[in-house]
């Protein structure tokens, strides 16, 4: 098969890349930027483009596919000469449902927690040797790409999320997969820009549930009242699996649950993340694995890459990375970080990055989502604004969204000199973003 890829640096596309690659695909690509690291993999393995930019060259009758990334637009001249010779184009979800159409595919959904969801239940499955396709938003330790594909196995387990599919498909991507086994973690208003309205948002969960097949199943969150509601509302064909928060306990920074009066020390921490273990549970109990084979692999789980992420541990302080932006996601990872240790003081930090939270009529969504924290900050840039062509904000409108003891930043360096007056190492540090706090220097430790 030859496969090119309209936008090959992009986070799944180059991982997708890799995996046909591996799977032994002739692959070429395209694009007019490609960031680390992405690059030096895609270089690695032969697929980086030698030059930068757009070629309709790169199209031709020779081959049996195109892939489009979400990165490019809908006038993209490759994509407009590979409707001209009627070259088969898929976007990345549709091609991932192209490769695992014949087997059984569990798409985690939901506003929050699909990453760490579907890494537990990648973790589980490999560690009770159960061959599965896969893709995950985040490197997973254990992983070499965040999409793999194969000939030979039966499962696939993808990471569902909501945003739509391609500039010229404008499903969310979790439609686009079919799922015979769905999970939703739990709902909350998210991407404001695409869903300018909760009902709107919420009716995409309601296509996901009722599109699931009558010999499936629905695994959800009963701790989430949006969840329930919408589960007794929709019109579902499938199985109806509940959960929820499982008993536990945390002694001396160690969470402790016990199945079947087994007392089992985990890894990871959070309510939150206590309900994940179960939604991922049911999916492997669908996938054939046993409860008892369950506990004992997830023992061994530590999370994922910026999710809940310990960057630095001594006796008396952690500082902890999430990529929390949502305000579910921002109250869920300031409680768990609270649970852990009540006994120490908190200080929350979290920037403004992605659309949604940049949005001055979403601001309220946030409004107390980091009241569990002693000392508050929020960071902002103006010329994230800029770049991003959005109505500029000011202090007062984002203090004022968050509550009036967060205290606000439109400079990285002035942030950084409060977190230094109140961070003595003594304390735990929590640092959420889905972006890089403008290239702050997160070594608070030193």
């Amino acid at each position: 098969m030859k496969i090119h890829f309209i936008s090959i640096g992009g986070a799944v596309m180059h991982n997708m890349a890799l995996a046909l690659h591996n799977k032994g695909y002739m692959i070429t690509g395209s694009d007019d930027e490609i960031y680390e690291p992405a690059k030096s993999r895609l270089d690695k393995y032969g697929l980086l483009p030698t030059k930068m930019g757009w070629d309709t060259n790169n199209i031709h009758e020779g081959l049996d596919a195109i892939i489009l990334g979400m990165h490019a637009r809908i006038d993209n001249p490759e994509l407009v000469k590979a409707k001209e010779l009627g070259l088969k184009i898929y976007s990345f979800p549709e091609y991932m449902y192209e490769q695992t159409k014949e087997k059984l595919r569990i798409i985690v959904g939901g506003s929050h927690g699909k990453t760490t969801t579907t890494a537990m239940i990648l973790h589980v499955l490999q560690k009770c040797n159960v061959e599965f396709d896969y893709l995950v938003g985040s490197k997973l330790d254990g992983f070499e790409t965040m999409v793999g594909l194969s000939n030979s196995s039966k499962i696939a387990v993808f990471e569902g999320d909501e945003y739509l599919t391609s500039a010229i498909d404008l499903r969310p991507k979790f439609h686009v997969y079919k799922g015979d086994i769905g999970i939703i973690t739990g709902i909350a208003w998210d991407h404001i820009n695409v869903f300018p309205t909760f009902e709107n948002y919420i009716e995409q969960f309601k296509i996901f549930v009722e599109a699931l097949p009558e010999n499936g199943s629905i695994i959800y969150s009963n701790n989430d009242p949006e969840v329930e509601k919408l589960i007794g509302a929709a019109n579902i064909k499938a199985k109806k699996i509940p959960y929820v928060t499982p008993s536990f306990e945390v002694k001396g920074g160690v969470v402790y649950i016990k199945p079947n009066q087994n007392e089992v020390a985990l890894k990871f921490f959070g309510t939150h993340n206590l309900q994940n273990m179960m939604a991922a549970k049911h999916a492997c109990n669908a996938a054939g694995v046993g409860e008892e084979q369950f506990y004992q692999a997830i023992q061994s789980f530590k999370g994922t890459a910026k999710r809940l992420e310990t960057i630095f541990e001594n006796n008396n302080s952690l500082i902890i990375r999430d990529f929390a932006h949502a305000p579910s996601k921002l109250k869920a990872t300031v409680n768990a970080v609270c649970e852990l240790n009540p006994e120490r003081k908190l200080i929350a930090v979290y920037e403004l990055h992605t659309f949604s939270s940049l949005n001055k009529d979403f601001l309220p969504q946030y409004h107390n989502s980091m009241q569990a924290a002693d000392v508050k900050a929020v960071l902002f840039s103006k010329h994230a604004l800029e770049m991003k062509k959005m109505p500029m904000l000011n202090e007062a409108e984002v203090a004022a969204g968050f509550g009036n003891d967060v205290k606000v930043f439109t400079d990285k360096n002035e942030l950084s000199k409060f977190i230094k007056s109140h961070y003595t190492q003594n304390e735990n540090l929590l640092l959420m973003s889905s972006g890089t706090f403008d290239g702050m220097d997160l070594n608070f430790n030193q």
